[in-house]
């Protein structure tokens, strides 16, 4: 546990080392100020709860994990799973979904899976992020048109045939806004500038937008401050608070109806499903996002205690207001980057963003919600990766392009705990169709210089790839079969690396059917390991008894002889 933490201990950090990691952190908070607003708002919660989010997840996270450079925080790849929460659930709902989330993340991180997560196949991976991709773009049209929706549908269809009715009331007020800040975002990484783009983006958009409603008479558009409230004491205030995220058990803030939500059960016997697909989520985000830093830094994180330090972080952030986190692949790379190499930079990235609060949380309030949809947009074409998407349709097995374009549509039509279920399920249905072809059984007795070592009463067959429930009966099948004056099967199984029930239940109605045609079996190169199973198994036959051997000549001199040489 703590890794991350116990190597930048240990580690000589020298002063420009420190400086690096401060700037860094300085560099990706920057990044994620207005990331973290817009994800919330996309969430369906206020801008603060983003910010609550960075900053606990960025500290707990960052000190707990297992990756010294990955910076955790609110996410895009979450935005598909928790807004239909908010809808139902409301706050409340969320963030007690998000500690139960932290819980299984816990037990994945102790109970050591942090192995099996990476070995989820890439098609899967690559389908459900460009569906979440596509989901969260078509999300942000409402606002990037300044639409007007009176009753949304929960599916990507309904959502979609709602945006097309409600073309009438596009406002060209917010396009423009729109349109203006997502030029800056895709003109602004050519000047290759070390400002983040984001924030020249968002300052253009608010600017524009300050500038047009004072002098520009009937100009108006939707901004964070006309969308967003909070209380202060009895009375309202608009935007986000200036104070630091407090304490609050999750359980007592609002469900979809404005009550106290409360915790019971039932309750959490309805959020389980949800929190099991956020903690699915989190631990593949947040070690994909460790794979490709190890790569970009030369480092090398953890898994086990990655997927602890998100537990603790998810477990922690609901009572200080914070949404489900994990590691943020953009930030990371940020980060990285910028030279950051410990877990000091995520801590200053999250320190940075309490400045902020602090200090210029009125001047947030004037940040256009159409630029808001803008940067999603970004976020979202970024997310998808099309150009991989397309390369991977074009290059990758009929296979893998079926699994691939399976989870896009299920992410987009249903969700994607539906995706990555029927992907992972077609994944393994096809790798073991390809075991079935590649694992065979046949006859080499008369091969090779194999002819001088048995007589015609000895049939040698060979065994090659694995015997599971998938392979087993198709490579047994044709072993019984064997010619009347064949007294000794030998069975060459020296390339079998696995052995499962399945396979040993084949091989006892074998060795029934040999047994009753009087033929002796003998099982030739069969790994250690395996035979103890057969062993244990209690495989054996009526009549004779089934020998193992080493090698083909042992077998051939157990042969002739009848007996164990």
């Amino acid at each position: 546990m703590f890794s991350a933490l116990k190597q930048a201990i240990k580690s000589q950090r020298s002063a420009p080392e420190l400086q690096a990691n401060i700037l860094a952190g300085l560099t990706v908070g920057i990044i994620a100020l207005p990331l973290s607003m817009a994800l919330a708002i996309a969430t369906g919660v206020p801008p603060q709860h983003g910010l609550y989010t960075a900053i606990i997840a960025g500290i707990v996270i960052a000190l707990s994990g297992g990756s010294s450079v990955n910076v955790s925080g609110p996410t895009a790849a979450f935005v598909v799973i928790l807004l239909p929460i908010v809808h139902q659930y409301g706050l409340g709902g969320l963030l007690v979904s998000g500690m139960l989330a932290g819980f299984i993340l816990l037990a994945m991180g102790l109970l050591r899976l942090g192995k099996f997560i990476e070995l989820i196949p890439y098609p899967v991976t690559v389908g459900f992020t460009a569906g979440i991709g596509a989901v969260i773009a078509v999300l942000q049209i409402v606002d990037f048109l300044g639409l007007h929706i009176t009753q949304s549908s929960e599916h990507f269809i309904g959502k979609v045939g709602a945006i097309f009715g409600a073309l009438p009331s596009l406002r060209w007020q917010e396009t423009l806004i729109a349109s203006s800040t997502l030029c800056v975002l895709l003109v602004w990484p050519k000047a290759k500038s070390r400002i983040p783009g984001h924030l020249i983006a968002l300052l253009a958009g608010s600017v524009l937008a300050w500038l047009l409603t004072h002098y520009l008479p009937g100009f108006s558009v939707a901004t964070i401050g006309s969308r967003f409230h909070y209380m202060i004491d009895v009375v309202q205030a608009a935007g986000i608070p200036s104070s630091l995220p407090a304490f609050a058990l999750p359980w007592q803030l609002p469900d979809a109806q404005g009550r106290p939500i409360g915790i019971s059960f039932e309750l959490i016997r309805q959020l389980a499903a949800p929190a099991l697909t956020i903690a699915i989520l989190g631990a593949l985000e947040s070690l994909l996002c460790a794979v490709v830093a190890d790569g970009m830094s030369g480092g090398r994180h953890d898994s086990d205690d990655e997927l602890i330090g998100q537990g603790i972080g998810n477990i922690v952030v609901p009572f200080f207001g914070g949404i489900p986190a994990t590691a943020a692949m953009a930030r990371t790379a940020a980060n990285i980057r910028a030279g950051g190499s410990s877990p000091l930079a995520s801590i200053v990235h999250a320190l940075f963003i309490v400045a902020a609060m602090l200090l210029v949380a009125d001047l947030l309030a004037y940040i256009p919600m159409a630029s808001m949809a803008a940067l999603l947009l970004v976020v979202a074409w970024n997310m998808s990766d099309a150009k991989l998407f397309v390369q991977t349709l074009k290059t990758a097995p009929r296979d893998d392009v079926a699994i691939l374009l399976s989870c896009f549509g299920l992410t987009v039509l249903f969700d994607m705990t539906l995706a990555v279920g029927v992907g992972l399920g077609m994944a393994a249905i096809l790798f073991i169709r390809k075991s079935i072809i590649l694992t065979e059984s046949r006859p080499v007795h008369d091969h090779g210089t194999l002819h001088h070592l048995f007589d015609r009463q000895t049939a040698v067959y060979e065994i090659n790839g694995p015997l599971f429930f998938g392979t087993a009966q198709k490579a047994l099948r044709n072993i019984t079969r064997v010619d009347p004056e064949v007294r000794t099967v030998v069975l060459d199984m020296s390339d079998v690396s696995m052995l499962d029930m399945s396979a040993i239940a084949a091989m006892q109605a074998i060795v029934k059917t040999l047994d009753a045609a009087h033929v002796s079996l003998i099982i030739n190169g069969l790994a250690p390991r395996m035979v103890t199973k057969l062993h244990n198994a209690q495989l054996q036959s009526g009549k004779v008894p089934i020998r193992f051997s080493d090698t083909l000549n042992d077998a051939a001199l157990m042969a002739k002889a009848g007996t164990t040489p």
